[in-house]
């Protein structure tokens, strides 16, 4: 069961001018399950995204580049569009590994829909999840196009957020509604992921689309930021996958004037409105992470900069010991005060460390706190949200990364995923 994590509810999700969604069922993997999913965006619409690091990314992740490199505008960022149509979305198969003819399989299903709509292939980015190495069955996606079609509409989120579903438990989606410039503007986000979840994007597919105006200039950077904040900070199991995919969406169709940089008043608005849906679909992921039965926010203060923060608390975040020792309810925490040492800082002084369990002090000076009590400890460590709280002492930065605990049932999942 997910940690406190509800499914959503549709009407508390906000249509998006421009934006239709349409969902089916293509037999990708499993009969008798929505597993193909096309968004459709009018003219004038802007995308951008943010892709797996991973070096064996996965042929929709190759064409989604590319596509987008060939619709920018003149002088825009690599991975802005002013010219992208569509996405095609397939769970069940990650088309990963899968050479040549993978990248094949993607392009007809890129083609089939681009003839469907009247557009050129390279106006469809194509996304995939699902079993790594095995062939893409596009002939099926493209079978179950014109039903997707038939179906789109723009109130589709939830049907979409449960489609794009693999080894989730439920559809992660949220909304959020602001004013800019007296004008109301609508946001509205997608994302699954439950395992295979690591910074520099995870086994997601997150999609978030809003109708406020953005200068296609300003598109990527707005990208990067909310993913640099929210789905970056987020890590299961330390497994980064081959299909990562983050995409925002500007409809442009909001009646205000377009926000041109994120530094403007209207821009921190939209930022911060649109990174609060961001982050609660991150937070999502780990909350229904495989097995989960707990949220840790990590949080790491006192650091020189913010990237040794970072290195610090996923150190912790991903050492095997202390998950297990969460799940378990152990107040082990000398395993956390050994991940902060083997986490790379290399001048750092472990007696200017200090430790909190939520406001539990745990450590000082890099030791047992004489006043702490381990059944404070284990209190805490019984509780479904759990905040760890660092500092290191050496400076005024700080971090967070989110996290969960490590179970039986992550394995159980994982040794019989593909059964």
């Amino acid at each position: 069961m997910p940690v406190n994590l509800n499914t959503p509810v549709a009407s508390q999700l906000k249509a998006i001018a421009g934006v239709r969604i349409g969902i089916t069922e293509a037999g990708v993997r499993k009969a008798n399950r929505k597993d193909l999913t096309v968004i459709m965006l009018d003219e004038g619409a802007t995308v951008a995204g943010v892709f797996t690091q991973n070096r064996f990314c996965a042929a929709p992740v190759q064409i989604c580049r590319e596509h987008l490199l060939l619709n920018q505008n003149q002088n825009q960022p690599q991975t802005t569009s002013a010219g992208i149509r569509a996405m095609v979305i397939n769970t069940g198969n990650a088309n990963a590994g899968t050479g040549e003819d993978g990248l094949s399989r993607a392009r007809s299903t890129c083609t089939a829909l681009a003839q469907r709509m009247g557009v050129t292939a390279t106006q469809i980015l194509p996304f995939s999840t699902g079993v790594i190495m095995e062939t893409l069955p596009s002939e099926r996606i493209i079978a179950g196009l014109d039903a997707a079609i038939a179906d789109a509409k723009e109130d589709n989120w939830l049907n979409a957020a449960q489609a794009i579903m693999t080894t989730d438990t439920v559809p992660k989606a949220f909304s959020k509604q602001i004013q800019i410039a007296g004008a109301t503007v609508n946001i509205t986000g997608i994302s699954k992921g439950a395992g295979m979840i690591r910074p520099n994007m995870a086994t997601m597919l997150g999609f978030m689309a809003t109708d406020a105006c953005i200068a296609p200039a300003v598109m990527q950077q707005l990208a990067t930021e909310l993913a640099q904040q929210s789905f970056n900070c987020i890590t299961v199991d330390g497994d980064t996958s081959t299909n990562d995919s983050f995409v925002v969406i500007a409809s442009n169709k909001a009646k205000h004037p377009a926000v041109q940089s994120l530094a403007s008043q209207d821009g921190q608005i939209l930022k911060a409105a649109m990174l609060e849906v961001a982050q609660q679909l991150a937070h999502a992921i780990v909350r229904d992470g495989e097995g989960a039965t707990k949220f840790i926010s990590i949080k790491v203060n006192g650091g020189k900069t913010n990237e040794e923060c970072r290195q610090v608390a996923y150190a912790i975040a991903h050492s095997p010991l202390v998950k297990t020792a969460f799940f378990a309810s152990d107040p082990n925490l000398g395993r956390i005060l050994a991940a902060v040492g083997y986490a790379g800082i290399d001048d750092l002084d472990q007696t200017k460390i200090e430790l909190f369990l939520d406001n539990v002090h745990v450590a000082t000076q890099g030791g047992r706190n004489p006043s702490y009590q381990e059944a404070d400890g284990q209190a805490v460590m019984k509780q479904s949200d759990i905040t760890v709280r660092i500092d290191l002492g050496r400076d005024a930065c700080t971090q967070t990364v989110w996290t969960c605990d490590l179970s039986e049932e992550y394995v159980k999942i994982n040794a019989d995923y593909r059964s």
